[in-house]
């Protein structure tokens, strides 16, 4: 498993624009967004940031270390001013959620987690058409027997 661990492991350099970096975070030693896991993870991506351009970075993936400082045992506050305080080009080492174990962020652990919301719409709006059209026709059928 640690094979897959490292070949998920990427990283990307991203240039801090008019957004900052474009990126929400969870996580660290005091605020542990999962049990027993004090990593620091991506919590949400904001359409107009440098990270959403770059398209690399994910929701729910696990940052690893900021311009070589490793995020393993940081408080959230002190992640966050890592970032704060990184400069304009910024270098991430990322862990893709694809490899996190089961008890990772709830985002991480179902990938089509985002289709969810749109296909229960879809679901519900399928079920209120079909429930309109039988309610057409029954009425219809009542006012006009066979």
């Amino acid at each position: 498993m640690n094979g897959s661990l490292i070949s998920n492991t990427v990283d990307i350099k991203l240039k801090r624009g008019p957004a900052g970096l474009g990126f929400n975070i969870v996580g660290g030693v005091d605020q542990q967004d999962v049990v027993n896991d004090c990593g620091i993870y991506v919590s949400k991506l904001k359409e107009d940031g440098a990270a959403a351009f770059d398209g690399r970075l994910q929701e729910g993936d696990q940052i690893l270390a900021i311009n070589g400082v490793k995020l393993g045992n940081q408080t959230h506050k002190a992640a966050v001013d890592l970032f704060r305080t990184a400069g304009e080009d910024v270098e991430l080492c990322v862990l893709k959620k694809s490899s996190h174990h089961t008890n990772g962020p709830a985002e991480s652990q179902d990938e089509e987690a985002p289709l969810a919301p749109y296909l229960t719409r879809l679901a519900v709006l399928t079920g209120a058409a079909a429930a309109a059209i039988f309610a057409f026709i029954y009425i219809r059928n009542i006012r006009r027997p066979f």
